[in-house]
């Protein structure tokens, strides 16, 4: 690895791999002075329709270009020994979810999150081309992949199917806007991560994604991400976009975000169950998919089902 960088970046130091990350590889390296992150691929993807890195590095930069708080895109390379990858700037500050909601964090980090989710979905649609619309259909033919029942994840997606709100003009979307894809120290918010499900769609939907309770780590009674309540969140998001998001529409999408991570749980326990990508890592996710069942029983227990 470490020769390979060099090859493209010049001196650097011994590249060091980061704990997590089960989609993408996440190496520390120093060049020139700088503080780098070399973001690489994996064997596989938690879903098909996840970001080459090339295009992720694309939305980076666009994200980057209308002022959003990331890490400076530096570099693509199309080969590091076999995969493709990018160079960012390597922020510093708590990325690890379980620990930032355990920290003393300011309590204007909502309304940061909601100032950035706003810039966000700002970002004009001509900027990046090659982002496509979702549906809530993608997700029934990614349960599909899987081959297995999950009667809970069906109730769900039949639930979301009868009962969307009206939809809202779509946005450039972000894909997994959550605590656990931020970096933040004692005065916030420093930058926001991971942009591989990146596309377009209902704004609403990237708002109520960090809702799902298990972005909380925990800290159950703490709505948003096992930091905060949802009311000053909501409030200054509507207020930056004019949108007047509902609670109600906040509900929806909290239960859609439960589907698409029990999916998603799945998936990640497909790549090592087939051979894929051997991982223990993986195969606790597929575990971790039953308690996500569970929270969705309960979501759909809550509106009545």
């Amino acid at each position: 690895m470490r020769e390979a960088l060099e090859a493209v970046l010049g001196p650097v130091s011994e590249p060091v791999l980061l704990a997590g990350g089960a989609s993408k590889e996440a190496w520390s390296v120093d060049a020139g002075g700088d503080a780098l992150l070399v973001r690489r691929a994996a064997v596989g993807v938690i879903h098909r329709h996840t970001l080459s890195l090339h295009d992720e590095f694309d939305v980076l930069t666009a994200a980057y270009e209308a002022g959003v708080k990331v890490p400076r895109p530096i570099l693509y390379i199309a080969d590091l020994d076999g995969r493709e990858a990018f160079v960012m700037e390597r922020l510093e500050g708590e990325t690890i979810g379980r620990r930032i909601v355990r920290m003393d964090v300011p309590s204007h980090l909502p309304v940061q999150l909601a100032e950035e989710l706003a810039k966000i979905h700002a970002i004009p649609r001509e900027r990046v081309p090659f982002l496509v619309e979702a549906r809530l259909e993608r997700m029934v033919d990614e349960l599909d992949d899987v081959g297995e029942p999950h009667p809970a994840i069906e109730l769900g997606l039949w639930w979301l199917r009868e009962h969307r709100p009206p939809e809202r003009t779509p946005v450039v979307c972000h894909g997994d806007f959550r605590i656990g894809n931020v970096v933040v120290d004692a005065r916030g918010l420093v930058g926001i991560l991971d942009w591989e499900f990146a596309h377009i769609d209902d704004p609403v939907r990237d708002l109520g994604f960090g809702l799902v309770r298990a972005w909380r780590f925990g800290v159950d009674d703490k709505r948003l991400g096992g930091i905060a309540g949802v009311d000053a969140y909501l409030d200054r998001y509507n207020a930056i976009t004019g949108i007047d998001v509902r609670p109600e529409e906040l509900d929806f999408w909290e239960l859609a975000g439960n589907v698409a991570w029990a999916i998603g749980c799945l998936t990640q326990a497909q790549r090592h169950l087939r051979g894929q990508d051997r991982s223990v890592e993986l195969a606790i996710l597929g575990r971790l998919g039953a308690e996500v069942e569970y929270e969705i029983c309960h979501l759909l227990e809550r509106v009545g089902v």
